[in-house]
């Protein structure tokens, strides 16, 4: 199994991330649409419980989620992968560097430039704000002994250029009972208030458009680790001392 459109395009371009994640249409629909403000409520709700964090404070909460037949536990152990070689995330783009090698602090650059030398003028060179920097709030690294779902989950807290406040990737075991099929559901959560404001005056016109053009990136995204994991299990499976 091939990443979608992994072929169609040049690698490690700019031009590819674009296409791979904003312009491509996935397979798999993943967003999760709240039909009310009681259902988006008691799916807030759910959250609290699960992962300890109030969503109910931002204005937007956008979940997703994707079925991967493999087990929870390689599916978790690729997420904590996640740097800036990884093949499911946008890393012309949106460069990953971890900070010290470690997942707890994770910043990201636009384009990965990080600065720009200017000559005598500015011998340090100019420093460019990043997207967004991410700070570890939680981490749920193994399943606790009362947890039936096998849940395990990286939350984070988000500042910089990207307007999210916090976000999450959350994996348990699927659940017969809801329709899933497969192995395991990985939802990734991104909630946040533009410029810290719930009730911003541009909220009605800025939030749809940002949500179209996030909802779009991580319905790919989802859809790229799912065929990566799935793959690169399969071949494992092959060929167990395969690297």
């Amino acid at each position: 199994m091939k990443l979608p459109e992994q072929n169609q395009c040049l690698e490690n371009s700019i031009l590819c991330d674009l296409k791979n994640y904003f312009i491509n249409k996935p397979k798999t629909k993943t967003l999760l649409v709240h039909k009310s403000p009681e259902e988006k409520e008691s799916i807030s709700h759910r959250i609290l419980q699960r992962i300890g964090i109030e969503v109910n404070e931002y204005s937007v909460l956008n979940i997703h989620k994707i079925g991967i037949d493999v087990p929870v536990k390689y599916v978790f152990e690729e997420l904590l992968q996640w740097d800036g070689n990884s093949n499911f995330w946008p890393n012309k783009l949106a460069r990953v560097k971890r900070i010290n090698g470690s997942l707890e602090k994770i910043v990201i650059y636009t384009l990965g430039i990080e600065k720009i030398n200017l000559g005598g003028l500015f011998p340090g060179g100019v420093k460019f704000n990043p997207l967004f920097n991410m700070s570890a709030l939680r981490f749920q690294l193994t399943t606790p002994a009362s947890d039936t779902d096998n849940a395990r989950y990286l939350l984070y807290k988000c500042s910089g250029g990207y307007p999210i406040g916090v976000f999450s990737l959350y994996v348990r075991s699927s659940i017969v009972g809801q329709n899933e099929t497969e192995k395991t559901q990985l939802f990734s959560l991104a909630a946040f208030n533009f410029y810290g404001k719930k009730n911003w005056f541009y909220n009605n016109l800025i939030n749809p458009i940002w949500e179209k053009i996030h909802n779009r990136a991580t319905n790919n995204i989802l859809n790229r680790m799912k065929a990566e994991f799935e793959s690169k299990f399969i071949s494992h499976v092959v060929d167990p001392h395969k690297q």
